[in-house]
């Protein structure tokens, strides 16, 4: 059963964000190396959770999402499309993660889906 493996958290101000998170939650904080402005979340080690990722705000109204991981991001993009969902972001590679495509549900709430593959370019 695919299962929410991510989130991402919209910011204006991803200093004030990291700020924020870190002294209301003891959230950690990594800056990615990679080719957007990006930073790694670290929610902790113990108990039942997930870590998650911080970019800035590309758009207004822009919110938090989940990120689903699956076998195939090109075979669930066809599932949702036949389910009513939409595809915002077509399948995109992350250099040494896997794919990522982003779509919205009937109700316009946008989720993540990834295929993990270490191979991605």
């Amino acid at each position: 059963m695919p299962r929410v493996i991510h989130f991402e958290v919209p910011a204006d101000n991803p200093d004030r964000a990291v700020k924020f998170y870190s002294k209301i939650f003891g959230w950690t904080f990594q800056k990615w190396a990679g080719p957007q402005d990006y930073w790694l979340i670290s929610t902790g080690e113990s108990g039942p959770g997930i870590n998650g990722g911080m970019l800035r705000r590309s758009q207004p109204g822009a919110s938090t999402v989940n990120t689903v991981d699956v076998k195939s991001v090109d075979d669930m993009v066809g599932e949702i499309v036949k389910a009513g969902g939409s595809v915002i972001a077509p399948k995109m590679p992350i250099p040494g993660i896997g794919y990522l495509a982003y779509c919205q549900d009937p109700e316009g709430n946008t989720f993540g889906l990834m295929q993990a593959d270490p191979a991605a370019a």
